[in-house]
């Protein structure tokens, strides 16, 4: 099959051994190799907008370009960041997304219609952000006042252009780069001090951090934060790909719901390539609370599914690998990744291939790629190749 050879030949020569799912029997190569770079700026500059629990570029890089073709439909029905969306745009092929998230679209589709610095700067120049209305007292446990007042200044003029459906590209794109500059570990954030940017701490957590630190919120210049992160955005961005961007944009396709439910046409897809939510190891409904107040939508109203137990997961990606196998043309591949959670002791093919065969995809291969190192692995002190930090499980099926 095209796809096993494409796994072995890709890179270093990789090791490749039998993996047999215990609960069917069924036996598939398992190919292992540091198939993509464990470099973190190797990517475009486009897509340094952090979100939680998001992989590297690169993964759907390597499944876009192994296992389809430019103009083909790559969907991603759990888009988080639109990691997947911007890589297939950038590589010729039409994106889809869905997430129950409407962030996730947020932070997407500016990205598609990136604007030009000037423009930017323009907008930005034209703004108001003289904030003399009233603003939640809790924020000043992550924001200097007068910062809070140009986030709120920022955040009605949003709002109104949303609601008034004169929202453009620019407002769109200074949106989402506010959005990811909300809170973060340096000076390039509107914040003080707090954890990386993938993730909001509550006000609780933050007051004990900055009492720890000895830390107040020291005043930040929101035009000249989101003029900075623009230009570092932008960095790669040439006229050619600009374009490209662009006819991706008046294409794109994204639905704003749950995975599990039915949408689109039959047999439109050609490639999933996804990370679905895992277990209960991320509370995206938490770590993104403040995001969702910036953006004017209550956090608590957005129904993201959090499984405790293993058959509740598995019942979750059973009905969403039916959606899957409904929009995929037939010889259309999926490249799940499965990850490992509680400390590497559940690992979740054993779950998903069950799962997969059911709703009627055949099992391919499973890709591990291993890193040497990586950036977050050395934040949280977790040795190299253990409990998942270092190393990618990808679980690749193809549409009977």
């Amino acid at each position: 099959m095209h796809a096993l050879r494409a796994f072995s030949r890709r890179g270093r020569s990789p090791s490749v051994t039998t993996y047999r799912c215990a609960a069917t029997d069924v036996e598939i190569p398992a190919f292992t190799c540091e198939f993509w770079t464990s470099d973190q700026r190797a990517a475009h500059s486009l897509h340094e907008i952090s979100y939680r629990a998001c992989f590297k570029p690169q993964l759907p890089r390597f499944f876009i370009d192994q296992l389809s073709e430019p103009g083909d439909t790559v969907f991603d029905p759990f888009a988080g960041r639109g990691t997947t969306l911007l890589e297939a745009a950038l590589d010729r092929r039409h994106p889809a997304g869905c997430d129950i998230n409407p962030l996730s679209r947020a932070l997407l589709l500016p990205r598609l219609a990136p604007p030009t610095l000037a423009e930017v700067d323009g907008r930005l120049s034209d703004l108001s952000l003289a904030w003399t209305g009233p603003f939640p007292d809790d924020l000043l446990t992550f924001y200097h006042p007068e910062t809070l007042r140009q986030i709120c200044a920022l955040r009605e003029y949003l709002i109104a252009r949303e609601a008034a459906e004169s929202l453009d590209t620019v407002d769109e794109w200074i949106g989402m780069v506010a959005l990811s500059r909300l809170t973060g570990h340096s000076p390039g954030f509107l914040s003080v001090y707090t954890l990386p940017p993938n993730q909001a701490v509550s006000v609780k957590a933050q007051r004990k951090i900055n009492a720890d630190r000895g830390q107040t919120p020291p005043q930040r210049d929101l035009r000249a934060t989101i003029l900075r992160k623009t230009k570092s955005l932008l960095g790669d961005l040439d006229p050619a790909t600009r374009a490209r961007l662009h006819r991706a944009r008046a294409e794109v396709r994204f639905h704003i719901g749950s995975a599990t439910g039915e949408f689109w046409q039959a047999e439109s897809v050609q490639l999933v390539v996804t990370s679905p939510p895992f277990l209960d190891v991320v509370d995206y409904a938490e770590d993104n609370w403040l995001r969702c107040w910036f953006y004017g939508i209550a956090a608590d109203d957005v129904p993201i599914s959090l499984h405790a137990n293993l058959p509740a997961w598995q019942r979750f990606v059973a009905n969403a690998f039916r959606q899957f196998i409904r929009l995929l043309r037939p010889g259309g591949f999926i490249a799940f990744e499965v990850g490992e959670v509680r400390g590497g002791r559940v690992r979740l093919e054993e779950t998903v291939i069950p799962a997969a065969l059911e709703a009627g995809a055949s099992p391919v291969a499973i890709v591990l790629n291993q890193q040497t190192f990586t950036k977050t692995a050395n934040i949280w002190g977790v040795a190299n190749n253990s409990k998942g930090t270092n190393t990618n499980r990808i679980v690749v099926f193809c549409k009977r």
